[in-house]
């Protein structure tokens, strides 16, 4: 089991490169991205894995403050398996101290929900953890809603945010943020109940 003084591993899941960089795949990265630039770090490439890594500390100053490692996998989407549990292997990081960050189909656009384990829900990035290594870590499922019409979600989630969605996008990148700092401070039933919509 896991104890206060382990380190927290928090990924953001997306894609690779300046071609994907505003999908609606990536808002992991965008939530990681904000994460990093409060920890006041940059992120730079990780020694053992296929990702990127900054190391911090978040939360209060003392006992309260939490170790983490914010990681973005450089090995695409659907093979973010390998990367983090090389990470979680490196950093002896507890299972139930990762919390993946991930676009959301099933949930509208900006809604945040917090979980511990579960599902993929077709989602190929948990599929990739899940597979590596169970399914009992966090997750904060940032929504983006259905497709319209009769779009192919892959086409979907590969798409940039459009201009309406743009214009909350950087409040909610934020408070996605936000409950990721509460859920390592005050833990999961607290962050659930400030921040699930």
């Amino acid at each position: 089991m896991s104890d206060a003084t382990d380190p927290w591993l928090i990924v953001g899941l997306g894609n690779p490169g300046p071609e994907y960089a505003a999908n609606r795949h990536n808002v992991g990265f965008m939530v990681a991205d904000l994460l990093a630039e409060r920890i006041g770090g940059k992120f730079k490439r990780a020694q053992k894995a296929q990702a990127q890594v900054v190391e911090g500390r978040m939360g209060p100053p003392g006992p309260a403050s939490r170790r983490v490692i914010l990681a973005r996998p450089m090995s695409y989407m659907n093979l973010s398996g390998g990367p983090v549990t090389a990470l979680r292997d490196f950093y002896k990081v507890p299972t139930d101290h990762i919390v993946a960050i991930h676009d959301e189909l099933d949930i509208d656009y900006g809604a945040l929900r917090l979980k511990l384990g579960g599902g993929d829900n077709g989602h190929n990035g948990l599929k990739s953890m899940t597979k590596a290594m169970g399914a009992d870590y966090h997750r904060v499922r940032f929504g983006i809603g259905r497709p319209p019409g009769r779009m192919q979600v892959a086409d979907f989630v590969l798409k940039d945010f459009s201009s309406a969605e743009r214009k909350e996008l950087g409040y909610l990148v934020d408070r996605a943020a936000d409950s990721v700092e509460c859920l390592l401070a005050e833990g999961l039933e607290r962050a659930q109940s400030a921040y699930n919509s």
